[in-house]
């Protein structure tokens, strides 16, 4: 039996954390709510952010990330990306050398514009980290629907650490060296999401999102190729798998804010209804920022930025992408 923290009880990490409790893992999770800790430890249930599912009886709560990780093997950071910097700061000195981290989080931090696990590293220098991720919404997981996903790490014995923890019968990962692709592509295709979401809330057809997909996936690996990814990372589950579900899918928190955004709403009035966080939202500054450092066109994830935070109009914004200068499809 591993004893396992999970930080943060948001629907994804209160979904990881009970895949690992049903496994047969000694789970302890931390969350910011204190009636989530309560709604876990008293009623097995998260009716916060995971209405409906039934929770592992071996599940535990707490309200101190530093208790939640006393003797634990394993840490699971699954935070909002905009508040993974100051979760993991509350353990720094607290974690043993050599704990493996596993980084859920979907994001890029708007400041620094690093990485979750590069965050990570950062304050965790004695860890082993590695980034989870691939196309895989909660409820699914929750349901027993199987999903597949990817662990990746700068070295394979990290990654195939973190493939052996998660992996069940149901919930299949494969190792992957590449960090910075599977966690870029991670991030971005939320902000491609979002459009998806816009393109639906207008009522658009077949064609538009085919194209917008496409060509949302071309713009993450331009991206990642300058940053020192693989281009096949994004072929791959944490590229193209998730990018499809999450841009498609009713489930999708990003997508449904795009559809909102298409038909009047602000993103604050969005936020303000929504416990949830999408993601992409965030992200769309983020990658925006390192797209113009690296001397990359991000035409998609710009006008999203320009939706959401510039008060540009959604279909305006469609129509400056269908008058951009012809260009060849393959970039040079």
């Amino acid at each position: 039996m591993t004893r396992v923290a999970v930080l943060g009880a948001g629907s994804w990490g209160t979904t990881l954390a009970n895949l690992l409790a049903e496994k047969g893992e000694q789970v302890r999770i931390w969350a910011f709510e204190g009636e989530v800790v309560e709604a876990i430890n008293q009623r097995h249930e998260n009716p916060l952010f995971l209405p409906g599912v039934r929770l592992a009886p071996g599940l535990t709560a707490c309200a101190d990330a530093r208790e939640a990780i006393a003797e634990a093997s394993v840490i699971v950071s699954a935070a909002p990306s905009h508040a993974v910097r100051r979760v993991i700061e509350r353990i720094r000195g607290n974690v043993k050398a050599g704990t493996l981290v596993v980084s859920a989080t979907k994001g890029i931090e708007t400041e620094t514009l690093a990485f979750m696990s590069a965050i990570i590293a950062e304050c965790l220098p004695e860890t082993r980290v590695a980034a989870l991720s691939g196309p895989s919404f909660a409820l699914e997981v929750c349901q027993g629907q199987p999903t597949l996903v990817v662990a990746a790490a700068r070295t394979d014995a990290i990654a195939e650490d973190a493939q052996r923890v998660f992996a069940t019968s149901r919930f299949r990962v494969y190792s992957h060296d590449d960090v910075v692709g599977v966690e870029l592509a991670g991030a971005l295709k939320n902000v491609i999401a979002i459009a998806a979401g816009i393109l639906d809330g207008l009522g658009m057809g077949h064609n538009p999102r085919a194209a917008l997909l496409t060509r949302g996936l071309a713009e993450i690996t331009r991206l990642g190729v300058a940053l020192g990814a693989s281009p096949l990372t994004f072929a791959g589950l944490a590229g193209m798998g998730d990018l499809i579900l999450t841009a498609t899918g009713d489930l999708s928190r990003n997508r449904g804010l795009g559809v909102a955004l298409a038909q009047g709403q602000s993103l604050e009035q969005y936020r303000a209804a929504h416990r949830s966080v999408a993601e992409g939202a965030n992200t769309s500054k983020a990658g925006a920022a390192l797209g113009a450092r690296m001397g990359v066109e991000l035409p998609i994830i710009e006008k999203v930025g320009d939706v959401l935070f510039n008060g540009k109009p959604a279909r305006d914004g469609l129509a400056e992408l269908m008058a951009r200068e012809l260009k060849s499809e393959q970039w040079r």
